[in-house]
């Protein structure tokens, strides 16, 4: 049987994102295995003895960018044989969860940092000016924090964890852009195929030289590769150095791909390859 970790509890947009690889990749059996941070989640995996298992965390949102997290701790897998093997977006629609009869009377709100910075106009337009905001490890946590006995605490979460746990919506659709998503991805130590829509993950860092970043985006352009995401992340090892996360459209084991990884090598320092992976 197949073991599933992923950022939990039940009903996290984590959780519907699992639920969709696992039938996309007809994991028809498996153990759902939730964990209350995505460390958690990676240390999870580096710690598994058999291969037979996978991961699923939040990478990208498309209002309030890179998880930091999921980023940060990617770099523990690199003396792994885990890597991505797809991602998936899944829509994000914001509900106001609780007990509250009335906005004026609510005074503070909890749910994961993301899940508040994507629904601040709300907040702002709606809530007193003095309520409190309260991070939680996913919005499906904040959601079973609502309680009949506290109703000044309202959470932010999904109607699907409103509903699991049985907790009144108070308003749907809160979340300030309508067009919100959340990318996931699903790690594990199975290689994808090259496929017609494939993506190639990879970080490095550069010397801290004039052009050191150009050279490596000269090599892209050069052989006809379209970077799709590009950010950066304090090495934490000395000030002013830099880790360069990038995502590239193609396979890494087609030609114009694995050429450009191979001179890309020689011009960086500390680089890491997360996989080639197929979007579902």
């Amino acid at each position: 049987m197949e073991k599933i970790f992923y950022l939990g509890p039940e009903a996290s947009y984590c959780y519907c994102a699992m639920e969709k690889f696992a039938s996309v990749f007809n994991l028809a059996s498996y153990e759902a295995v939730a964990k209350n941070s995505i460390l958690a989640v990676i240390k999870s995996m580096c710690l598994e003895e058999n291969s037979n298992f996978y991961a699923v965390i939040p990478i990208e949102n498309s209002v309030e960018g890179i998880v930091r997290e999921t980023i940060d701790n990617l770099g523990l897998l690199k003396d792994t044989d885990i890597k991505i093997v797809a991602e998936t977006s899944i829509p994000v629609k914001h509900c106001l969860v609780g007990f509250a009869d009335d906005y004026k009377n609510i005074d503070t709100v909890v749910s994961h940092p993301q899940a508040i910075a994507q629904c601040y106009g709300f907040i702002n337009d709606n809530l007193s000016e003095s309520v409190i905001l309260k991070h939680e490890l996913s919005t499906a946590a904040a959601v079973q924090k609502v309680s009949e006995s506290s109703p000044n605490l309202v959470a932010i979460g999904s109607e699907f964890a409103a509903q699991l746990y049985g907790k009144p919506i108070i308003k749907s659709e809160i979340n300030d852009y309508s067009s919100n998503k959340t990318r996931f991805i699903l790690l594990g130590k199975k290689q994808s195929k090259i496929s017609a829509n494939d993506k190639t993950g990879f970080s490095f860092a550069t010397p801290n030289t004039p052009g050191a970043l150009c050279k490596v985006l000269n090599i892209l352009d050069a052989h006809g590769i379209n970077m799709t995401y590009i950010d950066s992340r304090p090495s934490k090892q000395d000030l002013g150095e830099y880790v360069f996360y990038v995502d590239i459209d193609g396979h890494a084991l087609s030609d114009n791909i694995s050429k450009a990884i191979f001179e890309i090598l020689l011009v960086v320092k500390d680089f890491q390859y997360f996989g080639s992976y197929t979007s579902v």
